[in-house]
């Protein structure tokens, strides 16, 4: 039996394409709704049979886990039967939503740059959806997570036989948004800290700011902020910059 697709929108989006929801809500997908960052309501299909009912109570067990402490293994489990985009930080499964245009706009920029440093070079880019078991320094069970973009330097010998990357990547880059502001610059922050991450870099589209840190022996060595104007400069790879002012240029999408 197929199942159908999760949205989570805020309650602005919900306002401004109320119609659109209300259309997806009756090909029996949940919209869960959020405000500033805090999941407050969810849009589910008004079900009048038996197998519309099966469809959407499978669903439901997705979110049944959400927000409640679960282990690594149980995560896997869970992981393993969902067709939902997940991660477990911290011992607890955060679903993820579908990107906006202005994020993709961002993203597909810094992979064409970080891809055409890296041409001649070891070391791999990849884009998200691409998961990695961040192993903490520390503490016993990883976190599972989908950075936005990462450069991975450990591929040999670090890849199962199902094809699965185990290792921990040399620089990871979050882009920002209203739902994830707060777990990308603290949560993650502190994971690829603990994970022995040697960059991370902060997009974040509300400020047109970039924020690299440089992870040291699982500590924050130094950071620095770059704004409109300025070079975001890679702390490792000598040579990897962007520039600010043309990375937020022309977006078409709205930033938030």
């Amino acid at each position: 039996m197929d199942t159908k697709e999760k949205y989570v929108v805020t309650a602005t989006e919900l306002k401004q394409s109320f119609g659109k929801y209300l259309a997806l809500v009756e090909e029996l997908n949940d919209v869960v709704i959020t405000k500033n960052g805090t999941k407050v309501a969810r849009l589910t299909p008004y079900v009048t049979s038996l197998e519309q009912y099966l469809v959407v109570r499978e669903r439901a067990l997705d979110y049944q886990y959400v927000g409640k402490k679960v282990s690594y293994a149980e995560f896997m489990e869970i992981y393993e039967k969902s067709d939902l985009r997940m991660e477990f930080i911290n011992g607890e499964i955060h679903l993820l939503a579908s990107p906006s245009v202005t994020h993709q706009e961002l993203l597909g920029q810094l992979h064409l740059a970080f891809h055409d440093y890296l041409r001649e070079h070891k070391c791999r880019v990849f884009l998200a959806p691409f998961d990695v078991h961040f192993r903490k320094e520390g503490i016993d069970e990883p976190d599972v997570m989908q950075p936005d973009l990462l450069v991975i330097c450990d591929l040999e010998g670090n890849v199962t036989d199902q094809d699965r990357y185990m290792g921990t990547p040399t620089l990871v880059v979050e882009i920002l948004s209203n739902s994830t502001r707060t777990k990308d610059m603290i949560d993650k922050l502190n994971t690829y800290r603990l994970s022995g991450v040697q960059e991370y870099w902060i997009v974040d589209p509300r400020q047109k700011s970039i924020i690299i840190y440089r992870l040291e022996n699982h500590e924050i060595q130094r950071y620095k902020v770059y704004e409109q104007g300025g070079i975001a400069q890679s702390v490792v790879f000598a040579g990897l910059e962007v520039s600010v002012t043309e990375l937020f240029g022309n977006l078409v999408g709205t930033i938030d």
